[in-house]
């Protein structure tokens, strides 16, 4: 592995969305095998139930298909670009349930707004931290990037990243135990991965 800060990934990711934007069903379905399981986390952290993650799920893919065009490996990563798409689908989401709940209780202005239509974390309307974690993420050696990205973001263990990556499991733990060291070190702060 003896790619550098510009690896190929960029060009491979730009690529990738040029032919979702293309309507290329093969890469829709390759942008879903890369990133399904972690919208999918995102989307079940977020809303209240499983169905409702399921279908924001949904819809952030339709997002990612519609704005492929726009995605410039030069900005940012394509887990960064998609993390960010799906955030900010979760949090409109949110908000636009919150609102129709206030619009439906003018009636009933006794009645209490369910807790669990509220956010559950404050993390949802801190969209600045992710976007600085994530440039932060993007400066770490490829290996580390790899592995915090799947095992944290991407909801792997590290057995399975280790067997995908055919790489010892002890290099695996040791590369994540760096790459927290770094991020802490960025941060100055113990970061609640």
């Amino acid at each position: 592995m003896s790619r550098g800060p510009s690896d190929s990934r960029g060009s491979g990711d730009l690529e990738l969305m040029r032919r979702v934007a293309n309507n290329d069903e093969g890469a829709v379905a390759e942008l879903y095998d890369r990133f399904g399981s972690l919208v999918f986390r995102m989307a079940y952290q977020a809303m209240p139930t499983r169905a409702e993650a399921e279908d924001a799920v949904q819809e952030i893919f339709v997002r990612l298909w519609k704005t492929a065009g726009r995605y410039d490996d030069g900005r940012s990563a394509l887990v960064t670009w998609v993390m960010l798409i799906a955030r900010r689908h979760l949090v409109d989401k949110l908000r636009r349930n919150r609102a129709r709940l206030k619009a439906s209780s003018l009636d009933q202005p006794s009645a209490p707004i369910p807790s669990a239509v509220e956010p559950p974390t404050p993390r949802l309307d801190t969209d600045e931290r992710m976007k600085i974690l994530m440039k932060r993420i993007e400066t770490l050696p490829e290996l580390q990037r790899t592995v915090v990205t799947r095992a944290y973001l991407g909801g792997q263990t590290l057995r399975q990243i280790g067997e995908e990556l055919n790489t010892p499991l002890g290099t695996i733990k040791s590369a994540l135990s760096r790459a927290l060291v770094r991020l802490r070190e960025r941060t100055g702060e113990e970061l609640a991965l």
